[in-house]
């Protein structure tokens, strides 16, 4: 079963989500975690780049003694809220089994090393496998449903893991903290963005409704929509 998807991001007005470069500075940047806290996820799930700015260790040894199946495997099932991240080969050295004491789980490909295995279970670092070699993100929804129980899942970014699950079909709604805010420079991700191998494929969307406008304070507002896509338009 899906569980339902809401993707949440915080913006300048350019799109822009790199708070650090915005002018003026400090413009509504503490509201992110708020309305975090208010959606309410049973989890949340980010892509590698990301991941890797919460990563506190080195990367795991290249060589092991052991051979691991390649079979979900969990440090915890017992947790309010999860941290997925999205590490298709395997390339985060965690040194840490949670972030802001929720339980991480990284999603893999069959591709990744026996040894990075051994390191996420030496760290007690939870993970699943959906893909030979590519995640397949509408099979990673359905196994942190039956696994973890999730039904409801946060995609908070970065851009190209947001623009992967917006080209999947797989967001259900999309909320927008924007802040009275221009980056207005070259080099800034994006809040939906692809790598060049997607560039020319676009997202599903059949409809997207304005279901409340909040006004947070401070000139920062946030956008609600709910999203329809359209099945027959996926991977085009």
């Amino acid at each position: 079963m899906k569980p339902y998807v809401i993707c949440l991001m915080h913006s300048s007005l350019d799109g822009r989500t790199h708070p650090s470069r915005w002018r003026p500075k400090g413009a509504g940047t503490d509201w992110f975690e708020k309305i975090h806290d208010e959606l309410g996820g049973d989890a949340w799930v980010i892509g590698r780049i990301t991941g890797s700015e919460f990563a506190k260790g080195e990367p795991y040894p290249t060589t092991a003694d052991a051979k691991f199946p390649r079979e979900n495997w969990f440090a915890r099932r017992d947790a309010k809220t999860y941290g997925v991240v999205l590490d298709a080969q395997g390339k985060i050295g965690w040194g840490r089994s949670d972030i802001g004491g929720d339980p991480i789980v990284v999603v893999l490909t069959e591709s990744v090393a026996d040894s990075h295995l051994a390191g996420l279970r030496g760290e007690g670092v939870s993970y699943i496998f959906a893909g030979k070699s590519e995640i397949d993100l509408a099979l990673t929804l359905d196994i942190l449903n039956r696994e973890l129980g999730v039904k409801r899942l946060l995609v908070e970014g970065g851009g190209v893991a947001n623009g992967a699950f917006l080209r999947a079909g797989l967001i259900d709604e999309f909320n927008l903290i924007l802040s009275p805010a221009i980056d207005g420079a070259k080099g800034a991700p994006f809040v939906f963005d692809s790598m060049d191998s997607d560039g020319d494929r676009r997202a599903p969307l059949s409809a997207m409704t304005l279901e409340s406008t909040r006004d947070v304070g401070g000139g920062v507002l946030l956008l609600r929509y709910l999203i329809q896509n359209d099945p027959q338009a996926m991977g085009k």
